[in-house]
């Protein structure tokens, strides 16, 4: 799992059938800290995250199936949560109501 922050909304006209309701979403990945690392994707919101938020995202096969309910879907990342803090080395580094 990594952390991202959400960029912006994809939007898709036409698309595999399994994502037909789903929501696409651009996101950064992130360090712990908050630093870009990596470049922007295009992952399948599962919690109604929001531009600007810190989400938790996965890139597991597995989890891609049993969250769509598909077989094999289409789908490389998924955002699997909403972060409301990150604590490392005893400190903590980000928390949602600060930012």
């Amino acid at each position: 799992m990594k952390i991202a922050r959400v960029e912006g909304e994809a939007v898709s006209t036409i698309k595999h059938a399994t994502l037909d309701g789903q929501r696409l979403l651009m996101v950064q990945p992130l360090t712990p800290e908050g630093k870009d690392e990596g470049v922007p994707e295009i992952a399948v919101d599962t919690v109604g995250a929001g531009i600007g938020e810190r989400v938790l995202v996965t890139q597991e096969g597995r989890a891609a199936e049993e969250l769509t309910g598909h077989t094999n879907p289409p789908v490389r990342t998924l955002i699997v949560g909403i972060i409301d803090s990150i604590e490392a080395g005893g400190e903590t580094v980000f928390a949602k109501n600060e930012s």
